[in-house]
């Protein structure tokens, strides 16, 4: 591994195990987070959630998490994202919205309006939103099941450090497994080894809080 590339390692899991709450709350003064899921089982989301929580540490806990109902019906519906924040979170709570699939569609306009009404973005974590132009003057942030989709995504706007797998996973194997998943992440130039639970959590790190450290080696690629 040459200078230009590095090693992201992940810390002992089984943290906040106790505490997974989909379409619960973990409540938190600072910030919220809102899975927007894609069209299919809810149990992924759920299995997505809980490598999160796996690989973060203790500073998540207290993190306010939503799910969007009915995503299997209005995943590409930003009106019904929308809907779902009015209802759900506080407006004056800055959000974080990590988005799968056609959940990246209805998660994306949902975030332009929730600006428009005076709400903060704090991040946009797009996986497999591909085909759907990412732009807003919140962070933004891609992540791909393989580098096809991460090459092909170029012109419609990559975010900030954008991530793929290689080898590459299936399209769902990303949202159900995310610690499973390594591969390549950009940032600055620099080519790190990773996961992309810990790209998630480190995301989440550099907004609220996620990790504190990262201690054990991943596999050779």
């Amino acid at each position: 591994m040459d200078k230009s590339t590095q090693s992201l390692t992940s810390p002992p899991g089984g943290l906040l195990t106790n505490k997974l709450l989909v379409n619960g709350y973990f409540r938190s003064l600072s910030m919220a987070i809102v899975l927007c899921p894609g069209i299919h089982n809810p149990q992924l989301t759920q299995s997505f959630w809980q490598a999160i929580q796996n690989t973060a540490t203790q500073n998540l806990k207290g993190t306010e998490v939503h799910t969007v109902k009915d995503a299997q019906s209005w995943a590409f519906s930003a009106i019904h994202v929308l809907q779902y924040l009015n209802q759900t979170v506080l407006s004056s709570e800055p959000l974080t919205l990590i988005c799968f699939s056609a959940g990246v569609v209805g998660g994306m306009g949902a975030a332009w309006a929730w600006q428009q009404q005076g709400g903060i973005v704090r991040a946009f974590i797009a996986l497999d939103g591909w085909g759907v132009p990412l732009a807003g003057s919140f962070p933004i942030y891609r992540l791909s099941h393989d580098a096809f989709t991460h090459w092909t995504s170029q012109p419609l706007g990559m975010g900030q450090h954008p991530f793929y797998a290689d080898p590459g996973v299936g399209h769902l194997e990303l949202w159900r497994s995310p610690d499973q998943a390594w591969g390549w992440w950009d940032r600055d130039g620099q080519k790190i080894r990773a996961n992309a639970a810990q790209v998630i959590c480190t995301i989440l790190d550099n907004v609220e809080g996620c990790l504190n450290q990262l201690a054990t080696p991943n596999p050779k690629p």
